[in-house]
């Protein structure tokens, strides 16, 4: 069966930094893009960073300069490093894959930045 599991979230201070994890099973990991997604209450899902099966990169402008997302294809795992985190990036992070369909999410994992 696929599976996402997210992991990596929790409770960080304002200026802080935290990593997330998404492990894949189930699937020909390499072979798919994987993105990072974020909703926050009230708010629509939005996307967060992209990492092609060939290794492009692409950043919302809110987290550009501040995340950096990765792959590591022989873990089947994608990471997504949040530094210089604000308030605003309190959401709940999600995982999914791309380009080869049908496409997979995750059950994600709550990220929040307070004092």
């Amino acid at each position: 069966q696929v599976q996402l599991v997210e992991s990596g979230g929790g409770l960080v201070q304002p200026g802080g930094s935290l990593r997330l994890s998404c492990a894949a099973s189930g699937i020909a990991f390499s072979i798919y893009d994987m993105g990072w997604y974020r909703q926050a209450p009230g708010k629509q899902r939005e996307l967060v960073a992209t990492i092609t099966s060939g290794g492009r990169l692409n950043y919302a402008d809110s987290v550009k300069g501040r995340f950096t997302i990765s792959r590591d294809n022989a873990k089947n795992t994608v990471y997504l490093q949040m530094n210089s985190l604000k308030p605003e990036d309190t959401a709940v992070y999600y995982c999914k894959t791309g380009r080869v369909v049908p496409y997979y999410w995750g059950q994600g994992t709550q990220v929040t930045v307070s004092s």
